[in-house]
Protein backbone atom coordinates (compact mmCIF):
# COMPACT_ATOMS: atom_id res chain seq x y z
CA UNK A 1 0.00 0.00 0.00
CA UNK A 2 1.07 3.39 -1.32
CA UNK A 3 1.43 6.47 0.95
CA UNK A 4 -1.15 7.99 -1.31
CA UNK A 5 -3.33 4.70 -0.92
CA UNK A 6 -2.88 4.99 3.09
CA UNK A 7 -4.09 8.36 2.94
CA UNK A 8 -7.04 7.25 0.53
CA UNK A 9 -7.91 4.40 3.17
CA UNK A 10 -7.49 6.96 5.92
CA UNK A 11 -10.11 9.37 4.17
CA UNK A 12 -12.35 6.77 3.48
CA UNK A 13 -12.49 5.65 7.23
CA UNK A 14 -12.61 9.67 8.88
CA UNK A 15 -9.38 10.39 11.13
CA UNK A 16 -11.37 9.70 13.85
CA UNK A 17 -12.44 6.43 12.95
CA UNK A 18 -8.89 5.49 12.45
CA UNK A 19 -7.61 6.76 15.50
CA UNK A 20 -11.01 4.24 17.17
CA UNK A 21 -9.75 1.14 15.23
CA UNK A 22 -5.70 1.50 16.12
CA UNK A 23 -7.15 2.18 19.63
CA UNK A 24 -8.91 -1.68 19.95
CA UNK A 25 -5.99 -3.23 17.45
CA UNK A 26 -2.93 -1.44 19.04
CA UNK A 27 -4.07 -2.90 22.51
CA UNK A 28 -4.38 -6.83 20.94
CA UNK A 29 -1.59 -6.34 18.09
CA UNK A 30 0.80 -5.59 20.68
CA UNK A 31 0.93 -8.78 22.62
CA UNK A 32 2.95 -9.73 18.87
CA UNK A 33 5.86 -6.79 19.30
CA UNK A 34 9.25 -8.75 20.51
CA UNK A 35 10.11 -5.66 22.66
CA UNK A 36 8.46 -3.60 24.97
CA UNK A 37 7.07 -0.49 23.77
CA UNK A 38 7.66 3.06 26.39
CA UNK A 39 4.39 3.14 26.82
CA UNK A 40 4.27 -0.19 28.85
CA UNK A 41 4.62 -0.46 32.91
CA UNK A 42 5.90 -3.53 34.62
CA UNK A 43 3.60 -4.87 37.58
CA UNK A 44 6.02 -6.17 39.48
CA UNK A 45 5.59 -9.15 41.15
CA UNK A 46 2.46 -8.66 43.11
CA UNK A 47 0.19 -11.98 44.41
CA UNK A 48 -1.85 -11.16 42.26
CA UNK A 49 0.39 -11.44 39.32
CA UNK A 50 1.92 -14.82 41.40
CA UNK A 51 -1.45 -16.22 41.38
CA UNK A 52 -1.83 -15.58 37.80
CA UNK A 53 -0.36 -18.47 36.53
CA UNK A 54 -0.30 -22.17 36.88
CA UNK A 55 3.76 -23.17 36.54
CA UNK A 56 4.62 -21.69 40.09
CA UNK A 57 6.70 -18.95 37.75
CA UNK A 58 5.51 -15.45 37.87
CA UNK A 59 5.04 -14.17 34.48
CA UNK A 60 5.27 -10.45 33.20
CA UNK A 61 1.97 -8.93 33.13
CA UNK A 62 2.31 -4.93 31.85
CA UNK A 63 0.06 -1.82 31.78
CA UNK A 64 -0.57 -1.24 28.30
CA UNK A 65 -1.77 2.48 27.51
CA UNK A 66 -2.79 3.92 23.88
CA UNK A 67 -1.54 6.88 22.28
CA UNK A 68 -3.91 9.51 22.43
CA UNK A 69 -6.19 7.56 25.32
CA UNK A 70 -6.29 8.60 28.84
CA UNK A 71 -5.41 5.26 30.96
CA UNK A 72 -7.01 3.44 32.91
CA UNK A 73 -5.60 2.92 36.31
CA UNK A 74 -4.92 -0.71 37.72
CA UNK A 75 -3.75 -1.62 41.18
CA UNK A 76 -3.41 -4.30 43.90
CA UNK A 77 -5.73 -4.78 46.00
CA UNK A 78 -6.93 -7.67 48.40
CA UNK A 79 -10.71 -7.72 48.02
CA UNK A 80 -13.28 -10.15 50.33
CA UNK A 81 -10.23 -12.12 51.05
CA UNK A 82 -9.32 -12.59 47.66
CA UNK A 83 -6.10 -11.36 45.72
CA UNK A 84 -7.52 -8.95 42.87
CA UNK A 85 -6.18 -6.50 40.77
CA UNK A 86 -8.74 -3.36 40.80
CA UNK A 87 -9.27 -1.70 37.89
CA UNK A 88 -10.93 2.05 37.82
CA UNK A 89 -12.14 3.44 34.06
CA UNK A 90 -12.87 7.56 33.78
CA UNK A 91 -13.43 8.42 30.41
CA UNK A 92 -10.36 6.26 29.43
CA UNK A 93 -9.26 2.81 28.51
CA UNK A 94 -6.31 0.43 28.82
CA UNK A 95 -4.97 -2.77 29.64
CA UNK A 96 -2.90 -5.38 31.37
CA UNK A 97 -2.05 -7.53 29.22
CA UNK A 98 1.39 -10.88 29.31
CA UNK A 99 2.85 -12.20 26.22
CA UNK A 100 2.72 -16.21 26.62
CA UNK A 101 2.64 -19.00 23.92
CA UNK A 102 0.66 -21.98 24.22
CA UNK A 103 0.23 -24.11 20.84
CA UNK A 104 -2.72 -25.31 19.62
CA UNK A 105 -2.78 -28.77 21.44
CA UNK A 106 -2.07 -27.79 24.62
CA UNK A 107 -5.22 -25.41 24.91
CA UNK A 108 -7.23 -26.31 27.48
CA UNK A 109 -9.33 -24.03 30.14
CA UNK A 110 -8.71 -20.61 30.63
CA UNK A 111 -10.03 -19.82 34.89
CA UNK A 112 -10.79 -16.17 35.73
CA UNK A 113 -13.04 -14.08 37.83
CA UNK A 114 -14.36 -10.41 38.50
CA UNK A 115 -16.69 -8.34 40.84
CA UNK A 116 -18.90 -5.30 38.85
CA UNK A 117 -20.33 -2.99 41.30
CA UNK A 118 -22.42 -1.30 38.04
CA UNK A 119 -22.73 -1.81 34.66
CA UNK A 120 -22.44 1.22 32.19
CA UNK A 121 -25.78 2.01 31.22
CA UNK A 122 -24.85 3.55 27.98
CA UNK A 123 -22.30 0.95 26.54
CA UNK A 124 -23.18 -1.42 23.90
CA UNK A 125 -20.44 -3.68 22.58
CA UNK A 126 -22.12 -4.06 19.32
CA UNK A 127 -22.16 0.05 18.75
CA UNK A 128 -18.86 2.14 17.52
CA UNK A 129 -19.88 4.84 19.45
CA UNK A 130 -20.69 2.84 22.73
CA UNK A 131 -17.94 -0.09 22.47
CA UNK A 132 -17.39 0.04 26.50
CA UNK A 133 -17.23 -2.67 29.51
CA UNK A 134 -16.49 -2.61 32.84
CA UNK A 135 -15.09 -6.17 32.26
CA UNK A 136 -12.94 -7.98 29.84
CA UNK A 137 -10.23 -10.84 29.53
CA UNK A 138 -8.66 -11.01 26.26
CA UNK A 139 -6.94 -13.91 24.33
CA UNK A 140 -5.39 -13.04 20.89
CA UNK A 141 -4.15 -16.05 18.57
CA UNK A 142 -2.20 -16.55 15.68
CA UNK A 143 -3.88 -18.10 12.32
CA UNK A 144 -3.26 -17.90 8.45
CA UNK A 145 -3.89 -14.61 7.75
CA UNK A 146 -3.89 -14.91 4.26
CA UNK A 147 -7.69 -15.32 4.71
CA UNK A 148 -7.76 -11.66 5.65
CA UNK A 149 -10.59 -10.11 3.67
CA UNK A 150 -9.28 -7.44 1.43
CA UNK A 151 -10.84 -4.83 4.15
CA UNK A 152 -8.66 -6.90 7.22
CA UNK A 153 -5.63 -7.10 5.42
CA UNK A 154 -6.05 -2.98 4.68
CA UNK A 155 -6.76 -2.28 8.28
CA UNK A 156 -3.59 -4.33 8.99
CA UNK A 157 -1.06 -2.68 7.35
CA UNK A 158 -2.75 0.59 8.06
CA UNK A 159 -1.86 -0.52 11.60
CA UNK A 160 1.40 -1.43 10.84
CA UNK A 161 2.32 1.45 8.98
CA UNK A 162 1.21 3.83 11.98
CA UNK A 163 2.07 2.00 14.77
CA UNK A 164 4.33 -0.51 13.56
CA UNK A 165 1.81 -3.11 14.81
CA UNK A 166 -0.44 -5.56 12.99
CA UNK A 167 -3.47 -6.43 13.23
CA UNK A 168 -3.60 -9.76 15.26
CA UNK A 169 -5.17 -12.83 13.14
CA UNK A 170 -7.77 -13.52 15.93
CA UNK A 171 -8.62 -11.94 19.27
CA UNK A 172 -11.44 -13.31 21.20
CA UNK A 173 -13.13 -11.17 24.14
CA UNK A 174 -14.84 -12.92 27.36
CA UNK A 175 -17.43 -10.25 28.23
CA UNK A 176 -20.11 -8.97 30.71
CA UNK A 177 -22.92 -7.34 28.36
CA UNK A 178 -26.16 -5.14 29.59
CA UNK A 179 -28.73 -7.14 27.75
CA UNK A 180 -27.25 -9.71 25.38
CA UNK A 181 -27.74 -13.47 27.07
CA UNK A 182 -24.56 -15.56 27.76
CA UNK A 183 -23.41 -17.35 24.63
CA UNK A 184 -23.95 -14.42 22.62
CA UNK A 185 -21.12 -13.74 19.90
CA UNK A 186 -20.67 -9.81 19.41
CA UNK A 187 -18.78 -8.88 16.46
CA UNK A 188 -16.37 -5.93 16.51
CA UNK A 189 -17.99 -2.93 14.51
CA UNK A 190 -14.66 -2.23 13.17
CA UNK A 191 -13.21 -5.68 12.13
CA UNK A 192 -14.63 -8.98 12.28
CA UNK A 193 -11.23 -10.38 13.86
CA UNK A 194 -12.03 -9.03 17.13
CA UNK A 195 -14.83 -11.30 18.48
CA UNK A 196 -16.95 -10.97 21.88
CA UNK A 197 -18.40 -13.88 23.34
CA UNK A 198 -20.93 -12.49 26.30
CA UNK A 199 -20.31 -15.16 29.41
CA UNK A 200 -22.36 -12.80 31.74
CA UNK A 201 -25.34 -10.68 30.96
CA UNK A 202 -27.34 -8.34 33.00
CA UNK A 203 -27.77 -7.00 36.44
CA UNK A 204 -28.34 -10.10 38.46
CA UNK A 205 -25.24 -10.85 39.61
CA UNK A 206 -23.36 -7.70 40.31
CA UNK A 207 -21.52 -6.47 43.30
CA UNK A 208 -20.58 -10.07 44.01
CA UNK A 209 -17.50 -12.49 42.80
CA UNK A 210 -18.35 -14.51 39.74
CA UNK A 211 -15.80 -16.98 38.58
CA UNK A 212 -15.27 -18.80 35.28
CA UNK A 213 -13.95 -21.83 34.13
CA UNK A 214 -14.17 -21.71 30.10
CA UNK A 215 -12.80 -24.55 27.26
CA UNK A 216 -10.17 -22.00 25.20
CA UNK A 217 -10.84 -24.10 22.33
CA UNK A 218 -14.64 -25.19 21.87
CA UNK A 219 -14.95 -21.65 22.82
CA UNK A 220 -12.88 -20.17 19.82
CA UNK A 221 -14.55 -22.51 17.48
CA UNK A 222 -17.93 -21.43 18.12
CA UNK A 223 -16.66 -17.62 18.14
CA UNK A 224 -14.77 -17.86 14.50
CA UNK A 225 -15.94 -20.92 13.47
CA UNK A 226 -12.56 -22.68 12.78
CA UNK A 227 -9.87 -24.25 15.04
CA UNK A 228 -7.74 -21.74 16.91
CA UNK A 229 -3.87 -21.57 16.56
CA UNK A 230 -1.42 -21.00 18.93
CA UNK A 231 -2.44 -18.81 21.77
CA UNK A 232 0.18 -15.64 21.87
CA UNK A 233 -1.47 -13.39 24.48
CA UNK A 234 -3.87 -12.55 27.12
CA UNK A 235 -4.85 -9.87 29.31
CA UNK A 236 -7.77 -7.67 31.05
CA UNK A 237 -9.32 -4.71 30.21
CA UNK A 238 -11.55 -1.80 31.70
CA UNK A 239 -12.89 1.40 29.19
CA UNK A 240 -15.05 3.83 29.34
CA UNK A 241 -13.48 6.20 26.76
CA UNK A 242 -16.46 5.99 24.61
CA UNK A 243 -19.32 6.56 26.57
CA UNK A 244 -17.22 9.36 28.82
CA UNK A 245 -18.59 7.63 31.51
CA UNK A 246 -16.66 6.28 34.73
CA UNK A 247 -16.82 2.51 35.96
CA UNK A 248 -15.00 0.42 38.27
CA UNK A 249 -14.42 -3.12 38.75
CA UNK A 250 -11.89 -6.26 40.21
CA UNK A 251 -10.47 -9.08 38.56
CA UNK A 252 -9.63 -12.41 40.50
CA UNK A 253 -6.34 -14.19 39.30
CA UNK A 254 -6.24 -15.54 35.11
CA UNK A 255 -4.51 -18.91 35.20
CA UNK A 256 -4.51 -21.06 32.28
CA UNK A 257 -4.82 -25.10 32.35
CA UNK A 258 -2.63 -27.14 29.75
CA UNK A 259 -3.78 -30.02 28.25
CA UNK A 260 -2.47 -33.56 30.16
CA UNK A 261 -0.29 -35.45 27.19
CA UNK A 262 0.39 -39.03 27.26
CA UNK A 263 4.45 -39.94 27.55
Amino acid sequence: MTQVDRMRWWGKLGGGAVSLVLLQLAGCASFMSPAAPADQTKLGVTPWVVASTSNRVAPVWQHYTFPGKKPSRFRYERKDGREAMAATSSSSASMVRQVLRVEPDDLASVRFSWKVPELIAQADMALRDADDSPVRVVLVFEGDRSKFSGKNAMLSELARALTGEELPYATLMYVWCNTRPPGTVIVNPRTDRIRKLVVESGAGKLRQWVDYERNIRADYEKTFGEAPGALVGIGIMTDSDNTRSNTSAWYGPVTLDKVAHAH
